[in-house]
């Protein structure tokens, strides 16, 4: 077994995350069309018949829930205990799931065994974000697809955009290190003070016939508080965090082994999708 390619205090905040929201209150006509979003460019259609597959960094299980209802076996995987906890309880009644308390460089299962796997905003969290995708691809027959979803450097973005971004980011680097008490409390005052108006500002001009594609936290706009409140404790109280560019991730597939790769052209930005080589 290799060294653990993990940054333990983001895993331990990880599993306060998703113990405070475990996306049972999320509602599911919400988690439906975000999971549409992210799963836009996955080929469901091409999986075999009872395919098998992995959720890597499964966290709430909220993606795990509907993607089980398309495939066979699904193996949900996760370094944090909270957060493996919170999908089997939200899971344990079905029987296609099994999960597993592993990071990406020690994935309990053979490799090239999975028909399909998924990792969704994991990668950008661990340290070395290449290897850790290099033993995703080693888990796969060849010609399965992986879904990837990793931060985006705002190359998409105007230079205003990305100076407000730095901005926040000096502030994300000091609430990361409070206690979790306070880091809580601390998001979700800013869930209520900043997220929430100003993306039910963006909702409001773009009814007026605005496009608000630019305006920061528009995507938000049909949100509700409950995601708000989930992503700005992810986003603000997360120790490890790193950004890549459209190119960047491209790169990083290829070399870890991944051909045919399509990226997600709308938000969130970058979902991609890449198929193991033969």
């Amino acid at each position: 077994m290799s060294v653990p390619n993990i940054d333990a205090r983001t895993v331990e905040g990880f599993g306060n995350e998703w113990t405070a929201f475990d996306q049972m209150d999320l509602d599911p006509v919400e988690q439906k069309r975000l999971f549409s979003d992210y799963f836009s460019i996955f080929p469901f259609e091409d999986l075999p018949e009872g395919s098998e597959g992995f959720d890597l960094g499964c966290g709430s299980g909220r993606w795990a829930e509907l993607v089980i209802e398309r495939v066979g076996k699904l193996h949900c995987i996760d370094p944090s205990e909270g957060a493996l906890g919170v999908t089997r309880r939200r899971l344990e009644h079905n029987r296609q799931c099994e999960f597993h308390l592993a990071d990406a460089e020690n994935i309990p299962l053979d490799d090239c065994s999975q028909d399909f796997g998924i990792c969704l905003g994991v990668l950008h969290h661990i340290p070395d974000t290449e290897s850790a995708m290099r033993g995703c691809v080693r888990k796969l027959n060849p010609g399965a697809p992986l879904l990837l979803y990793l931060y985006y450097s705002f190359d998409n973005r105007p230079w205003w955009f990305r100076t407000i971004w730095r901005a926040s980011d000096l502030l994300r680097r000091a609430i990361c290190r409070l206690p979790y008490p306070v880091r809580k409390a601390v998001t979700n005052i800013l869930a209520g003070l900043v997220y929430f108006p100003l993306a039910r500002l963006a909702l409001g001009l773009e009814r007026l016939g605005v496009r608000v594609d630019n305006l920061p936290l528009s995507t938000y706009r049909e949100c509700s508080f409950y995601t708000m409140r989930t992503d700005a404790l992810d986003r603000f109280g997360t120790r490890l965090e790193q950004r890549f560019s459209r190119s960047e991730i491209q790169q990083m597939m290829e070399r870890s082994g991944l051909r045919g790769i399509e990226f997600r052209d709308d938000v969130p930005f970058w979902v991609a999708c890449g198929r193991r080589a033969d």
